[in-house]
């Protein structure tokens, strides 16, 4: 297996791709306001089957797509595309053109309101404030779920019909990951199974939390016995006094968006909010992960077509193509996040066997990682992001904001 010279999950950016998801950070929170003003087509993304006829009737293969993602998210030697091209004969542009989804959808936002292209027929983004605005300003092509059969067929249960897009009208997974906890095994003499632990005066200033209000904000309603996907206001004012009881008495030594990795490897703290591919690309021994008893944060990035795309059925076709699970397996094996394939184990399992060495050694471990394939109690407990209207969206940034600027 072929690794880059530096370390993967720095290089597929969770510094910057999980910034992204920073629902108020100063861009995110600037591009919310400022799509008040965009003339909605979406209407919440209410789509029905005469529309999605309409979209592709008349449209076929064109051999071609131009394709937008993240670094670090395919092969260096593109060796999923190649197979794909092989395979279909179509030709596949990609471009690891994303850094940070509020600065993208700023890029994409005026050509797509104008109904123009914008030089792309698939993308990848992140569920949360940007999918949102992308489905219900109707910037996206509705998906022909006729021509997802393979997507219908081996999808795991998680990943299909979310709170954000029902039924995956518009969207579909290409990889997901996990907030849950981390902690450092050398200091921490106890089983962690619980948030309350995060809470807990005998860690007073050995834990991390995350900078990240949507993410700190789950955390703070998981500890109550919440589910963040159907919270209210309510809800969100009692997480947020918990939170902040939390740091005044001095129990969070930061609030870390990246760089708690090295914190929590070298002891500065010893319990951590962590995301799980982070925890994975770590490899260490004294360092464990765990989705916590009371619930956890599962984060997808998406396929999705621009409602401009020039070949649209080129992109749904290699979209399914992703879902058939020996392929997808390939792609796993370089990524190390979650799949939404969970038929891709048996492959992965299957490659150790043949492997030698230490590419044996990396592909058992994968196969067998909870973090990579996390077990159905564990999915069980997973929630997403609750999805917000732009009046929730400054409620919400009203009452977790502060806790991380300390007022």
């Amino acid at each position: 297996m072929t690794r880059p010279d530096i370390d993967p999950a720095f290089i597929r950016g969770m510094t910057t791709r999980r910034g992204a998801l920073r629902l108020f950070g100063a861009s995110a929170a600037a591009l919310a306001l400022s799509a008040c003003g965009i003339p909605g087509q979406g209407g919440r993304g209410k789509i029905n089957q005469a529309q999605i006829d309409a979209f592709w009737k008349g449209k076929g293969r064109k051999g071609s797509i131009n394709w937008a993602n993240w670094p670090g998210y395919m092969e260096d030697d593109r060796a999923t595309i190649k197979a794909f091209t092989k395979e279909t004969g179509i030709q596949v542009a990609y471009k690891e053109v994303i850094q940070e989804a509020a600065e993208w959808f700023g890029k994409i936002q005026a050509p797509l309101a104008a109904n123009q292209s914008i030089g792309f027929d698939l993308m990848v983004v992140t569920n949360g404030i940007q999918t949102t605005k992308l489905i219900e300003l109707g910037y996206l092509a509705p998906l022909d779920h006729k021509r997802l059969t393979k997507f219908a067929q081996y999808a795991g249960q998680k990943f299909q019909n979310p709170p954000y897009d029902p039924g995956n009208a518009f969207t579909i997974p290409y990889v997901s990951g996990v907030t849950g906890i981390a902690y450092n095994t050398k200091y921490v003499k106890e089983e962690i199974t619980s948030i309350a632990q995060l809470f807990d005066p005998k860690y007073k200033g050995r834990i991390g939390m995350m900078g990240d209000s949507q993410e700190l904000g789950n955390f703070g309603m998981f500890a109550l016995g919440i589910d963040p996907e159907k919270s209210t206001p309510k809800d969100w004012e009692n997480a947020a006094r918990k939170l902040r009881d939390q740091r005044d008495q001095k129990i969070v030594r930061k609030y870390y968006e990246q760089n708690y990795i090295d914190a929590v490897t070298k002891g500065d703290v010893w319990l951590t909010m962590a995301w799980s591919g982070d925890v994975y690309s770590l490899a260490s021994d004294d360092v464990k992960f765990v989705v916590p008893r009371e619930g956890g944060t599962i984060w997808t990035d998406l396929m999705m077509i621009p409602k401009t795309a020039a070949n649209p059925v080129d992109a749904l076709t290699l979209m399914d193509w992703l879902y058939d699970p020996r392929r997808n397996a390939t792609l796993t094996e370089y990524i190390n996040y979650v799949t939404p394939v969970p038929e891709t184990k048996k492959f992965v399992a299957a490659d150790a066997a043949a492997a030698k060495g230490e590419d044996k050694a990396d592909l058992e471990r994968l196969s067998s990682s909870p973090l990579v394939y996390p077990s159905d109690a564990d999915l069980a407990k997973l929630r997403t992001y609750r999805v917000l209207t732009q009046q929730e969206e400054t409620q919400y940034q009203k009452i977790f904001l502060p806790i991380v600027q300390g007022s």
